[in-house]
Formats: C-alpha cells, sequence, structure tokens
C-alpha cells in the first residue's frame, strides 16, 4: 500500500485555501510530510483566477456586491466561482508514482479515482479527449466553459474541473465537483462587454458544464461526496490514507502565505 495523507479541512476564505496547498506542497517536497490528498470547501464564495489570467477579468464591482471572494491560483486555467461544491487537492513530491511521467500521465492517473467517485454516486460519467482548436471560446474567461484536453463528462457536459501545478518540491492538482446550485453564478463576478454577451456566455456554460444535481434531480451532501472521494482513492489507487491534521509548520506557513501573497494585490492583481 502506499501511504498518504489525508486532510478534510474547515470551511475557509479563499486566500487561506490556496495558501494551504502551497504551504503543504512545500512541506510535502522537504519531506516533512507525507503526500496529501485534501478535500474543502470556500466560505465565502470565491472566485478563482488561473495563475496567467488577468485580473481585469473581474468585475470587482459586482464581486464585492455579492460578498464574494477573489483569489489567484496557483495553477493554471481560467475563473471559477468556488460555492457548492467539494474541492480537492492532490499534493505529492516528483517521485510519487501517482504524478510520475507528462501532466495529461498524471492527471489520467488521478482521473481514474475521480471517476470511480462520481460513479458511486450514481452519476454515468466518461472521459473524453478534446484537439486544440475545436473550441472557439478557448480564450474566455470562465473555466467550464473551456474543455480541457482530457474531461471528465456527463452527457457530453463537463462535470470535474482540474489544473496541475508542477514545481521543484513536487506537484499539486487541485479540482472542484459542483454539487448543486446556478453555474451561470460565475459570470456575475466577471467583466463583459455588455449584459447580451453575459447572457451568452451564462448560456454556453449551461450548455457545456453540469452539477451533479443537474444530473441526478436531487441533491447529494458534501459529506456523501467526501467519502465516495476517499473510497474511490483507496480502491481505485491503491492508497492507504491516514486521516490526519496540518501540522503546525504547515498553519504557520499558511499564515505567512496569506499574509505575503494570497491576500496580497501583488499576487491577486499581478496581470
Amino acid at each position: 500500500m502506499n501511504h498518504w495523507r489525508l486532510l478534510i479541512t474547515d470551511p475557509a476564505h479563499g486566500a487561506w485555501n490556496m495558501a494551504a496547498d502551497e504551504a503543504i506542497l512545500e512541506h510535502v517536497g522537504n519531506r516533512q510530510s507525507l503526500s496529501t490528498l485534501r478535500l474543502y470547501s470556500w466560505v465565502p464564495p470565491c472566485l478563482s483566477l488561473g495563475q496567467a489570467q488577468p485580473f481585469s477579468d473581474v468585475d470587482t464591482t459586482s464581486l464585492h456586491q455579492h460578498g464574494w471572494d477573489v483569489v489567484r491560483r496557483l495553477t493554471g486555467g481560467r475563473a471559477i466561482l468556488h460555492t457548492d461544491e467539494i474541492t480537492y487537492s492532490i499534493i505529492a513530491p516528483p517521485d510519487e508514482p501517482l504524478v510520475a511521467g507528462t501532466v495529461l500521465e498524471s492527471y489520467n492517473r488521478i482521473s481514474q479515482a475521480l471517476i470511480a467517485a462520481v460513479c458511486s454516486i450514481g452519476l454515468p460519467v466518461e472521459v473524453k479527449e478534446h484537439q486544440p482548436g475545436l473550441n472557439t471560446n478557448a480564450h474566455g474567461p470562465v473555466c467550464f466553459e473551456v474543455p480541457s484536453a482530457y474531461e471528465i463528462t456527463v452527457h457530453g457536459k463537463k462535470l470535474i474541473g482540474s489544473a496541475q501545478a508542477r514545481k521543484r518540491q513536487g506537484v499539486l492538482q487541485h479540482g472542484s465537483l459542483p454539487l448543486n446550485g446556478d453555474l451561470t453564478r460565475v459570470t456575475q463576478a466577471l467583466r463583459f462587454p455588455d449584459e447580451t454577451t453575459r447572457q451568452k456566455a451564462g448560456q454556453r456554460l449551461l450548455e457545456r458544464a453540469t452539477t451533479v444535481r443537474s444530473v441526478l434531480g436531487r441533491k447529494i451532501s458534501w459529506e456523501t461526496a467526501k467519502q465516495a472521494i476517499i473510497e474511490a482513492f483507496v480502491t481505485e489507487l491503491g492508497l492507504s490514507l491516514e486521516t490526519a491534521s496540518m501540522s503546525a509548520e504547515e498553519k504557520k506557513r499558511t499564515v505567512e502565505l496569506v499574509r505575503e501573497k494570497y491576500a496580497h494585490s501583488s499576487w491577486t492583481e499581478r496581470i
């Protein structure tokens, strides 16, 4: 068995969540912590931007009116509004077999567990391959509107959005499984030339993405989704998961990263 740590952290604001993932990555890379599967949620709702996404995409006035946070991720991709979802992160050193090889090779391994998890709660998921150039909106601001190279779909609609960062210390992959709610809310946090364009972006999003509740016709609790993911990572990937807490050093580093990076405009608004 491959021994990993399982972290179930309390709901937190966006800057803390992203800082925690980076702090864990540093400690896993230094062999101070085990490879980690972390499951978490966001309070209040938070718009997260990809590492290279322009901050000018954000409608800051609307964001503040809704009481939503904004943060920039360590990973790439486009904007996601984190609410009514379960978020996972996989954090491992470079020599961990699960993340070995190319980005797509490691992503496909991890996807086997994600597929098994959502299948266990009754969703008929599949993985579809997309070739570059097929999506005419590939440069749009909304993550779930843009197909990735390999994505987990239900009835042709994207269900799980994931992104990966490879650093000297190791690999961080995190992703979102939308459980319920209106996916088009993300368009309220982003700038568009006019309301017609915003509404069209929302329509495209509903045509290309979905939630667990939309597929099943009933609500699945966060706890149910959590247990499905944990069991799938054990059975599909052969991991032995030990439930634990963040170390004192990881917590201290998280606070530092919140203050110095993730809650600071020099990072969030750097592009």
